[in-house]
């Protein structure tokens, strides 16, 4: 395992990380047991950053970490999310108060006096021009409730705005193959302001895992089944915004770039580690071969630069025009 800087907090995390949603739920069946083997299984290849929120499994995701805490001694970062919990989500909802009060829940379903990372969980773009509210954040840091926080956003315009409050020192953002406008700009500019970086989705869905098929099937609780138009939540978080063929098709492209010895979806990882701004990926996963799938990534060796552009021509004939000035 390779680690990186994340941004000004001091800490130093795993280059693949876990990403703990499909372990709360909404990715189909989920077993608690063989979560907390592939969440074991993690720490056992060197991860040490685990991202979840409170509305993953509404809570289940962020008790199953606590647990894994409890049963290791090697230092776990947790970082979890705030602000879903608002029905309806909206800027109304965004005070001090109600996080705080989503913040005690955190605490007690951690089972921490302070977390680690708090980030507000994709909110509308009105709150980055909020600065009361980034201002109660730097409240609770001197409370001790949290002791860094960051933002989880949907849009490229919403880091770009996040990043000019000097307490955010991290941005989850949709970083992959399918999704490349973050490195236009704001890589850029949050490497000047040492913000880290949590490259959200770097397997689309699964899709980038070069698994899926046009007979794939996908469970009622799945959101890759209710949310292809964005009837739940954004359509940007389900494969990334790409209908489904196109993405099968594009690929069936990519595979034919994946280099001898490397599964499609360590390709996948391993060109986004390819971006030095990027601290870390967090794919998910419910079972421990997914784990080491993914953590196998972490120690591979650079793709070649024609390897690169050819992954870029790809993205410009077949996925920028479907997706790249939606976000």
């Amino acid at each position: 395992m390779n680690y990186r800087e994340l941004g000004r907090t001091g800490r130093r995390v795993s280059t693949v990380s876990f990403g703990a949603w499909a372990i709360g739920g909404t990715w189909g069946s989920v077993d608690d047991r063989e979560s907390l083997a592939a969440l074991h299984r993690a720490v056992d290849l060197g991860v040490n950053f685990f991202d979840t929120a409170d509305v993953y499994g509404d809570g289940r995701s962020e008790c199953l970490l606590a647990q894994l805490k409890r049963e290791r001694r090697e230092e776990i970062i947790i970082a979890t999310k705030a602000g879903r919990r608002l029905d309806p989500h909206t800027i109304a909802g965004y005070t001090i108060q109600n996080l705080t009060g989503f913040i005690e829940r955190s605490l007690k379903n951690l089972e921490v006096d302070a977390l680690d990372l708090l980030q507000l969980h994709c909110p509308p773009t009105e709150v980055y021009y909020r600065p009361e509210l980034f201002a109660g954040l730097d409240d609770l840091v001197r409370q001790g409730k949290i002791r860094h926080y960051g933002v989880s956003v949907e849009r490229v315009e919403q880091a770009l705005k996040a990043i000019e409050y000097p307490g955010v020192e991290t941005v989850q953002i949709v970083f992959n193959i399918f999704r490349q406008r973050p490195a236009d700009l704001f890589f850029s500019e949050a490497r000047k302001r040492q913000v880290g970086i949590l490259a959200r989705l770097p397997l689309s869905s699964g899709m980038l895992a070069g698994k899926l098929t046009l007979q794939s099937e996908f469970g009622s609780d799945d959101h890759r089944a209710f949310n292809r138009r964005g009837e739940a939540f954004d359509r940007g978080e389900t494969f990334s915004g790409v209908d489904y063929e196109t993405g099968l098709q594009a690929v069936e492209e990519l595979r034919a770039l994946v280099p001898a010895g490397m599964t499609m979806a360590q390709f996948a990882l391993r060109w986004i580690l390819m971006f030095e701004a990027v601290t870390c990926a967090i794919p998910g996963a419910k079972r421990p071969g997914q784990v080491e799938d993914n953590v196998g990534a972490a120690d591979l060796p650079a793709l070649n630069e024609v390897t690169m552009q050819a992954v870029d021509r790809i993205y410009q004939e077949r996925i920028r025009p479907l997706v790249h000035h939606y976000w």
